[in-house]
């Protein structure tokens, strides 16, 4: 009796243990961590996309393109990177991505987590961006416009500035007045959906941009490229909404 009071003990304590070991091995593990794309995509000069955005992020691994710039789309200071790993590397420094610049590109900046400081390419709003109203808030560092609400963006778009002669103004202004189909007598070229906020200088739509991409540059104003998103802007925007023109 006394050793089947024994085995029984000895087999429930075995079941416990098994049902234990059960429960450490199927409990639930972190979420696998997100890391940037090996693959080649062969991303080209005014593409937007995905790719480029992997391009960019290794580029910044690899210390050629500042932070700031994993925006997604292949602009000059993409292309200018490209050619500083290239030259680094003992390789043509045509600027576009082969597959052997990839490969070399790959080697040398390995497994990226993506979220990590070197590869954030993260939105981040001047504190004066932050309140109840309407707001066109201008990153420079990351060459964007955002359009806030109440303190959050609803709306994001690529915005290209002021060549070295002719700079954009940074600070704080507002929407003094709109003119949807501005033409400039100075420069003899088209405005569309102009909202003016420092003397001569306008938030407006560009053809040039739009076409050209970072490769020009404007007078002084804000140029966006998506006619239909500064169209979408420019209904909503008010004379008297604020304006802030920064770095991040």
């Amino acid at each position: 009796m006394r050793r089947r009071i024994i085995s029984i003990l000895m087999s429930v304590a075995v079941s416990v243990a098994l049902i234990g070991a059960v429960t450490v091995g199927t409990a639930p593990t972190a979420a696998a961590a997100t890391y940037v794309s090996k693959t080649y995509t062969a991303p080209k000069k005014g593409q937007s996309n995905s790719g480029v955005t992997a391009l960019q992020r290794r580029l910044i691994k690899a210390d050629v393109l500042g932070s700031a710039y994993a925006t997604g789309y292949f602009g000059s200071k993409t292309e200018a990177a490209v050619k500083k790993f290239q030259r680094r590397y003992g390789l043509s420094a045509s600027g576009k991505v082969t597959k052997t610049t990839w490969k070399k590109l790959v080697k040398k900046t390995g497994s990226i987590k993506i979220g990590s400081s070197a590869s954030s390419g993260g939105k981040k709003l001047d504190r004066r961006c932050t309140f109840s109203g309407r707001a066109l808030c201008i990153d420079k560092t990351r060459d964007k416009l955002y359009y806030v609400k109440n303190s959050k963006i609803i709306r994001t778009f690529d915005a290209r500035f002021g060549c070295a002669s002719t700079r954009t103004r940074e600070g704080r202004f507002q929407v003094n007045w709109k003119s949807r189909n501005h033409y400039s007598t100075i420069y003899h070229t088209k405005m569309p959906y102009a909202m003016f906020f420092s003397g001569g200088q306008a938030v407006h739509y560009s053809s040039d941009f739009a076409a050209r991409g970072y490769n020009g540059c404007s007078h002084g104003c804000v140029n966006i490229r998506n006619k239909s998103g500064i169209r979408w802007v420019f209904n909503r925007i008010h004379v008297g909404d604020r304006v802030i023109v920064y770095r991040s």
